[in-house]
């Protein structure tokens, strides 16, 4: 259904001609053969943005055209990081909405990569107590280098969290891990709630309470926590505004779709050179370091 539906919308809007797919998150991933196979045009190539949309690509068995990613380029850190902090401000912003704070309160974050490892600093920055974890043990030992407690296991890291925040782009917990949480926690995403949280799973277990605009209480007997944002980009609300560094990737982005357009790439996943980042460097310091 997806495919089909994806399919008829490039054929609406521009069938019979080359196109590129801008795409945040994998979504096209699933149906990739089935558009570069049965659209009337041609499929040049896609640009995917996200880390959660680089692994997607990159667990296909084939790709059927050139897939070129950002997510993992170095013009991305100044963004991750900024995003990283600004998860931050919303998260605190919501919770003192109700009257609450979270100074000096345990907190667990899951996922270090480049947007964990941001939003990490910047809780132990505004004094919580923070623990780490991650299913990959080298992102462990790094988060151990960097002083954050760190857990092996996702019932043990989230114990003893009163604010748990996920960044794994990956289902960071499904429906038997949130039995763990404690009592009261505050529960966020970074991404989509479907990519981070398997909150469906639990309509008809847990009744659901809007207690804000943005916060519900999920309860059941003996048990409840609090999810901000229905799961989903909790910076969002406040518009995930990361300043003028957004338009390093916005212009790896261009870059990577004027190369697929010349037909720079052969099919499968790749990145954009270190000196076309480099260019891309220069003109921004040119216009913004000013």
């Amino acid at each position: 259904m997806i495919a089909l539906g994806t399919l008829t919308y490039l054929e609406d809007t521009a069938g019979g001609r080359n196109v590129i797919l801008i795409d945040i998150g994998g979504y096209f991933a699933p149906c990739l053969d089935t558009l570069v196979e049965k659209f009337s045009g041609r499929v040049l190539g896609v640009v995917e943005d996200t880390e959660n949309g680089h692994q997607r690509y990159a667990a296909l068995d084939r790709l059927p055209c050139p897939v070129v990613s950002v997510a993992r380029s170095p013009l991305k850190d100044c963004e991750d990081h900024l995003v990283g902090r600004s998860i931050v401000f919303s998260t605190d912003a919501l919770v003192r909405a109700r009257g609450d704070i979270l100074t000096s309160r345990n907190a667990c974050v899951i996922g270090f990569g480049k947007v964990g490892r941001a939003i990490a600093q910047t809780l132990r920055a505004q004094d919580l107590r923070v623990t780490v974890h991650d299913t990959d043990p080298v992102k462990r030992v790094q988060a151990h280098s960097h002083g954050f407690r760190t857990s092996a296991s996702t019932a043990e890291a989230l114990r003893e969290a009163e604010l748990v925040l996920c960044a794994t782009g990956n289902l960071a917990l499904r429906q038997g891990d949130f039995s763990a949480l404690r009592n009261g926690a505050y529960l966020a995403s970074v991404t989509s709630s479907e990519d981070e949280l398997e909150l469906g799973s639990l309509h008809g277990l847990y009744k659901r309470t809007p207690v804000s605009e943005h916060l519900t209480r999920y309860e059941i007997t003996g048990h409840y926590f609090y999810v901000l944002a229905d799961g989903g980009a909790v910076n969002f609300v406040h518009g995930a505004a990361v300043g003028s560094y957004i338009h390093l990737v916005q212009a790896e982005i261009l870059a990577a779709t004027a190369a697929l357009s010349h037909g720079r790439f052969q099919s499968g996943l790749h990145e954009m050179s270190a000196p076309d980042r480099q260019a891309i460097g220069r003109i921004w310091f040119d216009y913004f370091d000013r």
